[in-house]
């Protein structure tokens, strides 16, 4: 008889890294899964136009949440971690995000006469509810992440989004529009926050000068660099609202949310490695940065490689017949974003290392250089080339990140991919698309259900040949499995 707290037990014996990263891969391939399907649902409902304006209204809200977090968010992270002083760091925080949180709404009032798309389509009073809420969900979601519950942390967003997208469905189908869809959003972000104060145990307490004076050293540069990261993020979004329309806007968002499934493991592993990093940094033993870093490319290009086969192939017609015939018009975009999500597995983790070891300085200064030239041609390509400029644009800025944090972070680690499993990464991957373009000349693509064999089949072939060439993935996983008291199928 199978009984819960049984298979609990199994669980937690697992090595805590490997549960962890379980439990983020877990979560994170449910947000994916349900956020794809969703999505789905709003493009062949709203359209593309409505969708574009919800996006937009995203991407401020993300540049506005930046400033109301200040940077404060990772610091409290970073030092909570740590393990010293842990509630006058939770209260020193707290204090310093309310301050910022009135700074960034009063700042958004100033702006609100430049920001007509916001304006027109109505969603100014909820990006202002969207700033409040977020501010009470940072304080409790960083707090609970520093103090190392990752699985907590995951399922909290796991809750986020699920609230989300119910109510944002509700809303579309009684007409709500993009109003429903940013309600939705604030909505999520409110139940993430209760879930991660429900397992807070840090508690207020009487903070010093030196608390405060950390938290800044190291918020800064967070700061900085998360704003960064941020331009990678929506600088695109907004600059196309700002040439083209939202229509394009829907399009492009839609094409780069197809790739995202390519670095869902990238993020499972960035959000568990973490504070273990911080830690092993704190100790001084790198060379458990140095296995887990070389580790942690594998796991991520196991997936992001052959997505991106896969999607070369098959890209429009999985545009086409999941999102509708107006979104196919992104293929090409979609082909140049696939190769950005590679990119990136580099980007993310390599800045993360620098980050959680305590050279958040030298994150910033890779990340600048990357962000000045990504604004640069964003401005120069997206008026002359549309979504396919945005698109080369942040390709090669996402590259240049990634190549410049791999030279920072060597001064401190050997860094380093794993040979051997990239090539046999490389070879499946050759395998599976090589099978899939045969299935597509003896199969024409003309439905859903041809595309989805297509996958399936790609996907199939693809693993059984990895698992069967590479004996150092196939023990991994086959253990874990067995630690998991799950079945492995014989013939592997």
């Amino acid at each position: 008889m199978f009984r819960p707290s049984g298979y609990l037990a199994r669980v937690m014996r697992v090595d805590p890294v490997q549960r962890q990263s379980l439990i983020s891969f877990g979560s994170t391939l449910g947000l994916t899964a349900i956020g794809f399907l969703s999505t789905m649902y709003f493009a062949h409902t709203v359209g593309p136009a409505i969708l574009g304006a919800y996006f937009i209204f995203v991407a401020y809200f993300s540049v506005f949440n930046l400033i109301g977090d200040g940077g404060f968010g990772g610091a409290a992270v970073k030092r909570i971690s740590e393990g010293e002083d842990q509630n006058a760091f939770f209260t020193a925080f707290l204090f310093l995000r309310v301050i910022l949180i009135v700074v960034s709404v009063g700042f958004l009032f100033i702006m609100q006469p430049y920001l007509p798309d916001l304006t027109a389509s109505g969603v100014f009073p909820w990006l202002i509810l969207a700033l409040v809420v977020s501010a009470f969900t940072n304080i409790a979601s960083n707090s609970v992440y520093g103090t190392g519950k990752v699985g907590v942390n995951q399922i909290s967003t796991l809750v986020d989004t699920l609230v989300r997208i119910a109510i944002q469905v509700a809303a579309v189908v009684l007409g709500y529009g993009v109003a429903g869809l940013a309600g939705g959003f604030v909505a999520g972000l409110f139940a993430c926050g209760l879930f991660n104060l429900r397992f807070l145990e840090l508690s207020p307490a009487r903070f010093r000068r030196a608390h405060l004076q950390s938290l800044f050293a190291f918020s800064v540069w967070t700061f900085l660099s998360a704003s960064g990261y941020l331009v990678f993020s929506y600088a695109d979004t907004i600059m196309i609202g700002h040439f083209l329309a939202e229509t394009d806007v829907g399009i492009y968002r839609v094409a780069l949310q197809l790739t995202s499934i390519a670095t869902f493991v990238t993020i499972a592993l960035h959000t568990t490695l973490y504070p273990k990093v911080s830690y092993w940094g704190k100790q001084g033993d790198l060379a458990s940065v140095e296995r887990a870093l070389a580790r942690a490319f594998t796991y991520s290009l196991l997936l992001a490689v052959p997505v991106v086969a896969g999607g070369w192939i098959l890209g429009e017609r999985l545009l086409y017949f999941f999102y509708g015939a107006s979104f196919s018009a992104g293929a090409g975009a979609l082909s140049i974003l696939l190769l950005v999500q590679v990119a990136q597995v580099f980007m993310f983790l390599q800045t993360m290392c620098l980050n959680a070891l305590d050279r958040p300085r030298d994150s910033f200064r890779v990340t600048v250089i990357a962000v000045a030239a990504n604004i640069a041609l964003n401005l120069l390509l997206i008026p002359a080339y549309g979504i396919i400029g945005a698109s080369f644009a942040t390709l090669a800025t996402m590259a240049l990140n990634a190549v410049l944090a791999h030279r920072a972070l060597a001064r401190s680690i050997p860094v380093r991919v794993e040979p051997r499993p990239v090539a046999n990464i490389a070879l499946s991957a050759l395998a599976m698309s090589a099978i899939i373009m045969a299935y597509a000349y003896f199969v024409p693509l003309t439905n859903v259900l041809a595309v989805l064999g297509a996958v399936a089949l790609g996907g199939l072939v693809y693993f059984l040949l990895l698992l069967r060439i590479d004996r150092g993935i196939h023990n991994e996983l086959k253990e874990l499995t067995g630690k998991l008291g799950l079945p492995w199928p014989g013939m592997l």
